[in-house]
């Protein structure tokens, strides 16, 4: 069983998303990285060891501890503020 922990700029950026369709489309690809955490393309560069999943017109960022089976969610952010 894998555990998530959120970031706060996570939850803050959440928070400030009013459309309630794409929150719930934000809890579905959730529910399938906990399902099969490497899912999401991995990054390269300075972002390296993170894994990304687009949401649209979001990006979700996180991270898969796979010694510990955590998935840790680092931030959801826009794409063209990427």
């Amino acid at each position: 069983m894998v555990i998530i922990k959120y970031d706060e700029s996570f939850e803050k950026n959440v928070k400030k998303i009013n459309n309630q369709s794409v929150k719930e489309h934000i809890l579905k690809q959730i529910q399938k990285i906990i399902e099969q955490p490497e899912i999401g393309k991995p990054m390269r560069y300075f972002r390296k060891g993170t894994r990304e999943i687009y949401i649209k017109p979001f990006r979700l960022s996180y991270v898969y501890h796979l010694d510990k089976e955590i998935v840790e969610i680092l931030e959801i952010y826009h794409k063209k503020k990427q």
